[in-house]
């Protein structure tokens, strides 16, 4: 073999093993990056499903987690004074409405039977379906005993009912077939008990219903952000573990993770969402996701949890980990200032909200913007 030759093989060999290794580069340059392997020595929790509850409080605590921290006295060392016990400060509590119905949302209509019926009674007449069309439809009474409204128990007897149906909420304001086959739901339920009903005039409910629906539309606020991956794409065990630090966690269908609110069993603060079929993936680590979506629905959560100052939070922290840009529904980056006016106008709709007594994260709110 000449010189010639042998210099053409050597350099032939050196492009080929050059060009092997910068695909190689590439593809690694290019993979979804992946989750962590956990610390041997410090092994995480996994993440709860978030789903509601009923009283965190009651939880026991393991004995073990008292270590190193001060009890305080012993229960049987500690005693009040009943005069000192008069003279401390009564809590303050928030002047919530009452969950049920209410005439700033509802359309109701008294039932007022002749005789006490029982709760057993009044569960069998109830209809089937507890909607008039797209609205919500429930029927309270006034318990015997406690007389505070209610939804019928059975073992309880009741004096006097109502029926009411939700004005408005996300899929409109009721309409007149609606306000129609409310009455027929509620007049079977009253002929059932033996009551006679009273209904308001639907021309002026339905009214009612397209002014508190033009208030809700102009004041619906649902965001939105996108975070999208600079260079190399993320893997959904990476996506998890980022936000996983912050607190969030798997939510109820697949590719939905949410952080928690401060009171068990209210909605979710802030959700990330992102492809579902990257999330069922039989291998997930090797499904390349490039964005994902931080969004917060601001009626739901009551303004004290600050929701939006935790989403510029939360989207700070996982741009800069996760090497990621932060950019609107359509994908163009958002400069940090741009989310200044809006944390200004959500202080200004908040306002509007609790003028119209539907404060955001009350139960009123929560019902209407659904």
């Amino acid at each position: 073999m000449s010189t010639l030759q042998l210099s053409l093989a050597i350099i032939g060999g050196l492009v080929l093993a050059f060009i092997v290794a910068y695909n190689t580069w590439t593809s690694r340059r290019n993979a979804p990056k992946r989750a962590l392997p956990p610390d041997p020595e410090h092994p995480a929790e996994p993440a709860m499903r978030q789903e509601p509850g009923f009283d965190a409080a009651s939880a026991p605590v393991p004995a073990g987690d008292y270590h190193g921290l001060d009890r305080g006295p012993e229960p049987l060392e500690h005693t009040v004074d009943a005069n000192d016990a008069l003279q401390m400060p009564v809590p303050a509590f928030s002047l919530e409405r009452r969950p049920g119905l209410d005439s700033l949302i509802d359309v109701i209509a008294p039932l007022q039977p002749e005789n006490l019926v029982s709760g057993d009674a009044a569960l069998a007449a109830l209809p089937p379906t507890r909607r008039a069309g797209s609205k919500p439809f429930a029927v309270e009474g006034l318990n015997e005993s406690t007389q505070q409204w209610e939804t019928p128990a059975p073992g309880q007897r009741y004096q006097s009912f109502q029926a009411g149906v939700q004005l408005a909420n996300r899929m409109g304001a009721l309409n007149e077939i609606e306000f129609s086959e409310f009455v027929v739901k509620a007049q079977a339920f009253a002929d059932a008990i033996n009551a006679a009903p009273d209904f308001p005039d639907m021309l002026q409910e339905v009214a009612r219903a397209r002014e508190l629906d033009q208030f809700a539309s102009d004041h619906d606020a649902q965001l939105a952000f996108m975070l999208r991956a600079r260079q190399a794409a993320w893997s959904p065990g990476y996506v998890q573990q980022n936000a996983a630090r912050l607190g969030f966690v798997h939510g109820a269908m697949p590719g939905r993770l949410v952080l928690p609110a401060s009171t068990q069993g209210l909605p979710p603060l802030l959700t990330l969402g992102f492809d579902t079929q990257a999330a069922l993936a039989e291998d997930p680590d090797q499904s390349a996701i490039r964005d994902i979506t931080l969004s917060l629905d601001v009626a739901q959560v009551h303004r004290t949890e600050q929701p939006f100052a935790r989403l510029r939070e939360a989207a700070a922290v996982l741009c800069e980990a996760m090497d990621g840009v932060l950019c609107d529904q359509n994908g163009t980056p958002l400069p940090a200032m741009a989310m200044d006016p809006i944390a200004a106008d959500l202080e200004l709709l908040y306002d509007q909200l609790d003028g119209r007594e539907l404060s955001a994260g009350s139960v009123l709110a929560r019902r209407l913007f659904s």
